[in-house]
């Protein structure tokens, strides 16, 4: 600021004053000696609810054994592929069953190379310090994403057992490896600008992205192993009985073992901030994975639309992907997602006040994190108390890994969810035919699922 207003200033008076005020409240002092001792979770949190929180539900799909993502943002990876367990388990007749998601991570990397490539070459016009390129240029290659992300790897590239592509130390710890791909990415889109600078046409600018696109297929292969086209697939049912399929794709494995209709499947969102109207279709600038597949649709939808959308799926036996903002009153150790798990307001004096609609708007809140619903706990009248969170944090948070979220978080911090068609109300199937209303890519709604 080279002018300032007088009355802006902090002056020696007043901050005399602030310490007298705080110093003369003996709440204040001991806030203080807690919370420079402990943490201020620690300080805050109310026993009643911690508590009073039980992992008992009335409608409760059956449990799998928690998944671990340990050091990558591959949560919406590991949420899809667990919706899917509970199916497969049913075709092959077993107790356990885990799907690989370094395959689908591997594809998705590499989908991802393309999709940021491409979208430098749509832009070649655009300043280099320009709000958009900076916003390509900032996280090419991160681990998150979306539930349509998601579904266009899976149509193209079908899934495998874990047993056939396992962890390797950087799909469980991708920093490492998302650095070195991301400076490789950003070297690529200034050559690529170089050349267009330079008067190259469009033909050979495609050339040469193929051949970037060959490198980065080789450092992803080395961090993460080579993908399979086929493989042979034979296994024990928990009978004892066994089976062999023989040579198999993973689009052909998808099809025979898993076969969940994913055109059927309509991503809701609860956005209730004024620049989005309910009941209306958006998608999102320059986000995306898969180049030819449709792209990002929300369906945006009131609260209760949005919930009584996930019970029905619930009651139906149909575990529900969702996205959330996993940070916000979230006990870990005891698995407890509640707004009243912190009482914020007896340590500061103050407690928080604004609503979703007003966190969005200020950038306090974004969906950050995707888990899946197995389980919901109705009242008398079909209402939602609390539902029961599959994690993908390993098993020794909550309930060996299974968390509990009460309808009151649920209704602040639950962001999207991933249901069929067949559970909206039908005034809403003529909406999904529409074009879109395209937000920019900055928007909060863009926001990728990869908390660790």
């Amino acid at each position: 600021m080279s002018q300032h207003n007088p009355q802006a200033v902090m002056t020696q008076e007043m901050l005399e004053q602030f310490r007298m005020s705080f110093e003369s409240n003996p709440v204040n002092r001991l806030a203080q000696d807690a919370v420079t001792r402990v943490s201020v979770h620690t300080a805050a949190l109310n026993h009643e609810v911690a508590t009073g929180t039980d992992h008992t539900f009335s409608v409760m799909l059956p449990s799998n054994e928690a998944t671990a993502q340990e050091k990558s943002g591959r949560c919406w990876l590991f949420s899809g592929l667990n919706t899917f367990r509970t199916e497969a388990m049913k075709r092959l007749d077993v107790d356990k069953f885990e799907l690989s998601q370094s395959y689908l991570m591997f594809w998705d990397k590499l989908e991802k190379a393309s999709y940021f490539l491409e979208s430098i070459l749509s832009t070649l016009s655009e300043p280099t310090d320009g709000r958009l390129l900076m916003h390509l240029l900032s996280h090419p290659l991160q681990d998150g994403g979306q539930w349509d992300m998601f579904c266009a790897l899976v149509a193209k590239y079908g899934v495998v057992p874990k047993t056939v592509m396992s962890e390797t130390e950087s799909s469980g710890n991708s920093a490492v490896m998302n650095a070195v791909i991301t400076a490789k990415l950003r070297e690529y889109a200034a050559e690529l600008r170089r050349m267009a600078a330079t008067g190259d046409e469009e033909d050979v600018l495609r050339s040469r992205k193929e051949m970037m696109m060959g490198v980065i297929f080789r450092m992803l292969a080395i961090h993460l192993g080579t993908p399979p086209v086929e493989f042979f697939w034979q296994w024990r049912d928990k009978g004892g009985t066994f089976h062999r399929d023989g040579t198999i794709t993973p689009q052909e494995f998808f099809a025979r073992y898993i076969g969940v209709d994913l055109e059927n499947k309509v991503c809701l969102i609860n956005c209730p901030t004024p620049d989005k109207p309910m009941n209306h279709l958006y998608t999102i600038g320059y986000l995306g994975n898969v180049i030819e597949a449709k792209g990002i649709r929300y369906l945006n939808t009131p609260i209760e639309v949005f919930k009584q959308a996930a019970i029905d799926m619930l009651v139906a036996d149909r575990p529900v992907w969702f996205g959330c903002d996993v940070g916000k009153f979230e006990e870990r150790d005891l698995g407890i997602l509640d707004p009243s798990i912190y009482e914020y307001d007896l340590v500061y004096g103050e407690g928080f006040i604004s609503d979703k609609a007003e966190r969005i708007l200020y950038g306090q809140s974004v969906m950050t994190h995707a888990m899946v619903l197995t389980g919901v706990d109705l009242d008398g009248d079909g209402h939602a108390r609390k539902w029961r969170v599959e994690n993908s944090w390993g098993d020794k948070l909550g309930d060996k890994g299974f968390m509990v979220m009460t309808d009151a978080w649920f209704d602040e911090y639950v962001y999207e969810v991933a249901v069929s068609r067949d559970y909206l109300p039908g005034d809403l199937a003529s909406v999904l035919r529409e074009e879109p209303t395209v937000l920019p890519p900055w928007d909060p709604m863009g926001a990728l699922a990869a908390a660790r």
